[in-house]
């Protein structure tokens, strides 16, 4: 297993597209699906939140 110093890792069993949502979730011990939720509506409404989802996804190492 890869370890970070934040603990900040994109999981491969637990993705729908990249794995961001889901790692933000398990890092912080927050619910995954309300993370997806709260995407979905950034990226909706916000517009702007998609460049940090691509940011993160290039950023946040992914899990092996």
């Amino acid at each position: 297993m890869m370890v970070t110093m934040n603990g900040l890792l994109r999981p491969t069993d637990d993705r729908w597209l990249a794995g961001v949502c889901s790692g933000v979730a398990r890092r912080f011990g927050w619910s995954v699906g309300l993370v997806r939720l709260l995407t979905v509506v950034a990226v909706l409404f916000l517009g702007l939140s998609l460049w940090v989802y691509i940011i993160l996804w290039i950023l946040i190492p992914s899990g092996h």
